[in-house]
């Protein structure tokens, strides 16, 4: 599906995404035409998807992060669609992940503070329905957060 072009490309891009692309196209060794040409093709047939802001929470005052694993009591048989419709109400929540196996549903939270933090986890996670477990798993570092694959 994809050629050696494509792939140097997306490496170039994924490498430096706030390239402009006649710098892109250059060190990816095609004309901006071409350059152009091949995003759009990338783009129709989904391999990119979109072109997103990665933001980083904490430079705005978010200075907790915590991953909670969900698993529901599933006697209910709407309780993926009820927790996660309510999920997506709570305005800290930045990422929902559901899984086969033990853990149901993830949950990733940010917060100002510990004391936010209580707040979010007491008055509105705690609120949920159809909780039958909850962990949570409180961020110290990130080692690693790669955006692709290698090309």
């Amino acid at each position: 599906m994809l050629d050696d072009t494509d792939r140097r490309i997306l490496r170039h891009w994924l490498a430096d995404p706030s390239l402009e692309r006649v710098a892109l196209a250059e060190r990816a060794g095609v004309t901006p035409a071409t350059l152009w040409r091949r995003i759009e093709k990338l783009r129709a047939s989904g391999v990119v998807r979109a072109e997103v802001a990665v933001i980083d929470w904490r430079r705005l005052g978010y200075e907790v992060e915590v991953s909670l694993r969900f698993t529901l009591d599933k006697t209910n048989p709407r309780a993926f669609d009820e927790f996660i419709e309510a999920a997506r109400e709570v305005p800290e929540v930045i990422g929902i992940e559901t899984f086969l196996g033990r853990v149901d549903v993830r949950l990733n939270v940010i917060a100002r503070d510990m004391r936010h933090w209580t707040e979010i986890y007491r008055e509105r996670i705690l609120a949920l329905p159809h909780i039958a477990e909850v962990e949570a798993l409180m961020l110290v570092s990130t080692i690693k957060d790669a955006g692709g694959l290698p090309l």
